[in-house]
């Protein structure tokens, strides 16, 4: 029930908010705010089901097989609504366009998204209320985030369209940040609600033996990702299409580097906080983290495009 209110509420808000900031910022587009919703609430509902699905089957095959949930699952939806999400856009788009039922569609899902919020926070469960209370403001905080990553990716494009291997690098790159620190945060919100770590400002050295391991998988995935960015741009597009192998690499593993120090941060403190605060960290952990790699990992990779000369 909270995913499916919150992914109707969360969709029309961010596409409204999505269209109000292309208005602002000056950001060309041909797509009314009805179109907006459309788009990404339906997008959304599309996606939230796949999702549901997976996550039933990796938590039945984890505690079939005895894996650590902590460790399987936040990489695997991580990845999984990475794939999914772009696809479940753009099925959407198909419904855009279409005289009288495209409006009528808008309507109707702006009306449901206001009509399930008001219900489940006035005559919702008690468990109902808090997730959805929880989640709205967090949702809207990281949702804005992420749509400011994106203006400022189109900010970039030049870039990223010019040298094509950094275009897939870049949703990897993101996917990979936001895993790790996600893995992070589950293992020490465990460890916190089970009194092996204590919520100080500063880490005990329990805690730093997750960080070390964090920074060991870390090296290996951002110098895997950047090799593979390289191989299959020279494999797909035209000579010039990467700055190199080693550029590659170099630049996965500086902005790698960056990128994990503050997923390393973001969960340890959303950890701590929300355990003292008497929060859900399930609510609070895996949003703020995807929204702080996907804003300082961007920010972290035009730093290592900098410094290996590749941008001004």
């Amino acid at each position: 029930q909270a995913a499916a209110v919150l992914s109707l509420v969360s969709g029309v808000f961010l596409a409204i908010l999505a269209r109000m900031l292309c208005g602002i910022l000056g950001v060309e587009t041909e797509l009314t705010v009805v179109d907006y919703i459309v788009i990404s609430t339906a997008g959304g509902i599309i996606v939230g089901v796949l999702l549901l699905g997976i996550t039933v089957l990796v938590a039945r095959l984890s505690v079939a097989r005895g894996w650590d949930m902590d460790n399987i699952a936040t990489p695997m939806l991580t990845a999984a609504g990475d794939i999914l999400t772009l696809p479940s856009l753009v099925v959407a788009t198909f419904l855009i366009g279409i005289p009288v039922f495209s409006s009528a569609l808008g309507a109707t899902l702006v009306v449901a998204a206001a009509a399930t919020g008001f219900f489940g926070l006035r005559f919702g469960a008690e468990n109902l209320k808090r997730i959805l209370a929880e989640s709205f403001p967090i949702l809207a905080l990281t949702g804005t985030v992420t749509i400011l990553v994106g203006v400022a990716l189109q900010d970039r494009e030049e870039q990223f369209t010019t040298l094509l291997a950094l275009s897939i690098l870049l949703p990897a790159f993101l996917q990979e940040g936001g895993a790790l620190g996600g893995i992070l945060s589950s293992r020490l919100s465990s460890k916190v609600h089970l009194g092996l770590i204590e919520p100080r400002g500063i880490p005990q050295f329990a805690a730093f033996r997750d960080f070390t391991l964090t920074y060991i998988f870390a090296a290996g995935v951002y110098v895997f990702v950047g090799a593979a960015s390289h191989f299959i741009a020279v494999v797909l597009f035209p000579p010039g299409s990467s700055p190199g192998l080693l550029a590659m690499i170099g630049i996965s593993a500086l902005a790698g580097l960056i990128t994990t120090t503050t997923a390393v941060l973001a969960a340890y403190y959303c950890s701590t906080v929300s355990y003292r605060l008497g929060l859900d960290p399930d609510t609070y952990g895996i949003p703020i983290i995807t929204a702080a790699v996907d804003l300082l990992g961007f920010m972290s990779l035009i730093i290592a495009l900098i410094v290996f000369g590749l941008a001004g």
